[in-house]
C-alpha cells in the first residue's frame, strides 16, 4: 500500500499562507519545505496537528489538510519549489521525488508554484465526465503548463474549476466497478441506509440491481410513485432526475472513492475491478464505456501533475451532488422529505466539503469540518458510520451558508454559490428558483462596492444563449422545468432584476469579467449598458466542458437560430430582461461562417490587463487545437 494515494493538490496560496490537500493510506508525519528561486534558501516547516489535520474516511484512507501560516512571507512573481516529506521510522525521510516523481515537470527536481502579485491570468472550466469519449481538458492544461513552468510570468494565478468536478449522478459501469473495488481495498466506511429497500451499504454493493438499475432502489415503491407524481405528473422517472441515474452513487464511501479515482492514477494501481454479471444489453454498454474510462485513466498522471503545480479553487454545480439539485422549491420539498434521498444528497455534500470546499477556505468551513470530524472519528472505531451522527452532520451542512468565497487579489475574485441559497418561488413551487436569493445578492453587491474591477465565478452563465433560455422558459411555463434543466439567471424575474441592477450601481466596478461553465459549449460576449458612455464594461466568458460536449447538430441549429432571432440589433431583444444591455458575441477564430458557440472539450484561458480587462481569451482544446476569441467589431 503506497503512503500517498492522491495529491498533494495545491489549493489556496498566498505569500503568507499555503493550503495543500492529500489523501494517504495511513496518518502521516509530514514536513513542508519551500525554496524561492531568488533566495535559494529553504523554509522548512515540520507540521504539527494544528498545521496538518488528518481525518480518516476508511481503514486505509486518511485525508490530510496542510494549512501553514508563514512568518516569513514568500516572494511574488517567481517560482517557488516545494517538497512534502514523509517522516518514517528511525528518522527516514522520503520526498515527492521518491514517492510521486510523476508530479514533477520535465526537467524539474520538485513541483512548484507562483504567487502572482495581481490576478494576471487564469485557467477555468467545468463539466469533467470521465466516460465521455473526448480528451481531458485537465491533461491539456498540464501539457500547456509543462511548456511554461520555468517562466513565472506565463503561469496562471489560479486554475478555477467552476462546477461538476465529479458526476455523482452519471457514472459508467466500469467506473462503478472500480469504485467498489477501491472501497474494499481501502476499507472505506460502511453505513446503514434508512428508508431504503436495502439496509446497508454492503447490501447495495452486492445487489443485482446495483449496476444500471439503481433507479429501482430509489426510494421504496410506494414513496417513489408519489414522488414521481409530484415531479412529473405520473411519468415514470425517479426522484433523482438525471437521465443517466442508472448508476447514481448512493453511499459516502462511493462518492469518496470517485474523488480518489478522478484525480490520481495511484488508486487505479491498487485494484483489479471485477466485471459484474450483466444482461446482454448492459454488457455492450459496459464494453463501450470501458474504452472511454481506460483512455481517461491513461492521462491521470498529467492531471495529478497539474493539480500539484497549479493553485486550484473549486465550486460545486449540480452534478457534484445530483442533477437538478435545488432547481425548484417543489424539487427541494420532495427530495429532502424522504430520509433515503436526503441521505444520498447529504453524502455527496459531505464528500464535497472534505474534497473541494475545505481547501477553498479552511477558516470558513471550520465548524462544518469539525462536525464531520466527529462523525468520522466514530466510524474509525468499527468501520461503520453512526446513522445518527451522519444525519446530524448532513443537517448541519444543509443549513450551512458559506460555500461562496473571495480572494483579495487585484482585481478581486468572487466565487458564487448558486446552488444552496436560492430564491424560491413559494407560490408556484414548480417554477425555477432564482440562482441566488435577495440576501445573497445583497451580500454580493456589498463585496463589489468601490472595487475598480472584479472577476466573478458564476457556475451558470449570467448572460446565456437567449434562444436556449427561451426554450427553457417555455418548458418552465408548462410546469416541466426539470425536463430541460431550466436553470439560468433569467429564469427567475426577481433574481435577474437584482443581478442586472447590481451591474448598473454607480459604486460597483467599472470592469466585470464573469467566468462560467455548465452548458457544455463555450462562448464569449462583450456587454455594455445601452445609452451610457461611462457605464461598466462586462465580459461573459464561458468554458465548458473540460471533458464533455453538446450534441453537434442540435448546437448548430441553436447557434444559427439564435443569430437570426437575437442579433444585436434585433427588436426581439427588447422583449427580454436584458433589454438595457447591448450584447455582442465574439466569433471563435476556428469557427465556421457565423458560428458563435464553440463545441469542444478543453480548458479556458484568460489573460487580464492591469485594469482587470481581458487581453486574451482562449480555449485550449483537449485535442491540441487552441481556439481564440478575438475582440468583436465595434460600431
Amino acid at each position: 500500500m503506497p503512503d500517498v494515494l492522491i495529491g498533494p493538490l495545491l489549493r489556496r496560496v498566498a505569500n503568507d499562507r499555503l493550503v495543500l490537500w492529500l489523501v494517504a493510506s495511513r496518518p502521516l508525519t509530514l514536513s513542508l519545505s519551500l525554496w524561492p528561486v531568488s533566495s535559494g534558501s529553504e523554509q522548512h516547516h515540520k507540521l504539527d496537528v494544528l498545521q496538518c489535520r488528518c481525518l480518516a474516511v476508511g481503514r486505509y484512507a486518511y485525508i490530510h489538510l496542510i494549512d501553514v501560516s508563514l512568518d516569513t512571507p514568500l516572494p511574488c512573481d517567481e517560482r517557488i519549489a516545494y517538497d512534502v516529506t514523509i517522516e518514517g521510522e528511525e528518522g527516514s525521510q522520503r520526498g515527492i521525488a521518491d514517492w510521486a516523481p510523476h508530479l514533477c515537470h520535465d526537467g524539474a527536481a520538485l513541483p512548484g508554484f507562483v504567487i502572482t502579485s495581481r490576478l494576471s491570468s487564469v485557467l477555468h472550466g467545468s463539466c469533467r465526465r470521465p466516460h465521455h469519449p473526448v480528451g481531458d481538458g485537465l491533461a491539456r492544461a498540464d501539457a500547456w503548463l509543462n511548456e511554461r513552468w520555468q517562466d513565472p510570468g506565463a503561469r496562471p494565478s489560479w486554475l478555477l474549476m467552476t462546477g461538476d468536478q465529479v458526476y455523482v449522478d452519471d457514472v459508467a459501469g466500469p467506473m462503478l466497478s472500480a469504485i467498489h473495488a477501491l472501497i474494499a481495498r481501502l476499507g472505506l466506511f460502511d453505513e446503514t441506509l434508512e428508508g431504503a429497500m436495502l439496509e446497508s451499504s454492503q447490501a447495495l454493493y452486492d445487489s443485482p440491481q446495483g449496476y444500471y438499475r439503481r433507479e429501482c432502489l430509489l426510494p421504496d415503491i410506494e414513496s417513489s410513485e408519489a414522488l414521481r407524481e409530484r415531479f412529473f405528473g405520473g411519468v415514470r422517472k425517479p426522484v433523482f432526475t438525471s437521465a443517466s441515474a442508472h448508476n447514481h452513487l448512493i453511499t459516502f464511501a462511493e462518492v469518496m472513492a470517485m474523488y480518489l479515482l478522478v484525480w490520481s492514477p495511484v488508486p487505479w494501481r491498487l485494484i483489479a475491478a471485477m466485471r459484474p454479471a450483466l444482461s446482454e444489453e448492459h454488457e455492450a454498454r459496459y464494453a463501450e464505456e470501458a474504452a472511454a474510462v481506460d483512455a481517461f485513466v491513461e492521462t491521470l498522471p498529467q492531471v495529478a501533475r497539474l493539480l500539484a503545480n497549479q493553485p486550484t479553487l473549486m465550486i460545486f454545480d449540480d452534478h457534484d451532488v445530483t442533477d437538478d439539485w435545488n432547481l425548484t422549491a417543489a424539487w427541494e420539498q420532495t427530495a429532502y422529505e424522504h430520509p433515503f434521498s436526503r441521505r444520498i444528497i447529504g453524502n455527496a455534500l459531505l464528500a464535497y466539503a472534505l474534497c473541494q470546499g475545505w481547501g477553498n477556505d479552511p477558516d470558513r468551513l471550520r465548524e462544518p469540518i469539525d462536525a464531520i470530524a466527529v462523525l468520522l472519528a466514530d466510524g474509525a472505531s468499527d468501520g461503520w458510520l453512526s446513522p445518527q451522527g451522519q444525519d446530524a452532520a448532513i443537517r448541519q451542512l444543509m443549513r450551512f451558508q458559506g460555500w461562496e468565497y473571495e480572494v483579495a487579489s487585484s482585481p478581486k475574485l468572487v466565487v458564487l454559490d448558486t446552488r444552496t441559497r436560492r430564491w424560491r418561488s413559494e407560490r408556484r413551487r414548480h417554477r425555477p428558483s432564482g440562482l441566488m436569493d435577495w440576501e445573497a445578492l445583497t451580500e454580493l453587491q456589498q463585496a463589489l462596492l468601490d472595487e475598480r474591477a472584479v472577476v466573478i465565478v458564476s457556475p451558470a452563465p449570467m448572460f446565456g444563449v437567449k434562444l436556449i433560455e427561451g426554450v427553457q422558459k417555455l418548458f418552465a411555463l408548462a410546469g416541466k422545468p426539470l425536463l430541460v434543466d431550466a436553470e439560468n439567471w433569467m429564469a427567475h424575474r426577481g433574481a435577474a432584476s437584482v443581478m442586472l441592477n447590481i451591474f448598473q450601481h454607480s459604486r460597483t466596478p467599472g470592469n466585470y469579467v464573469i467566468l462560467s461553465g455548465d452548458v457544455h459549449y463555450s462562448f464569449v460576449y462583450d456587454i455594455r449598458i445601452r445609452d451610457r458612455r461611462q457605464g461598466p464594461r462586462l465580459w461573459q466568458i464561458t468554458s465548458s466542458g473540460v471533458k464533455n460536449t453538446f450534441p453537434d447538430t442540435l448546437l448548430d441549429w441553436f447557434d444559427r437560430l439564435n443569430r437570426w432571432l437575437y442579433a444585436p440589433r434585433s427588436p426581439l431583444n427588447w422583449f427580454t430582461q436584458r433589454r438595457d444591455m447591448r450584447i455582442r458575441p465574439r466569433t471563435p477564430d476556428r469557427a465556421k461562417a457565423g458560428e458563435r458557440l464553440w463545441n469542444g472539450s478543453g480548458i479556458g484561458y484568460v489573460r487580464f490587463d492591469a485594469q482587470g480587462r481581458p487581453l486574451e481569451i482562449m480555449e485550449l482544446g483537449a485535442d491540441g487545437r487552441d481556439v481564440r476569441f478575438p475582440e468583436s467589431r465595434q460600431d
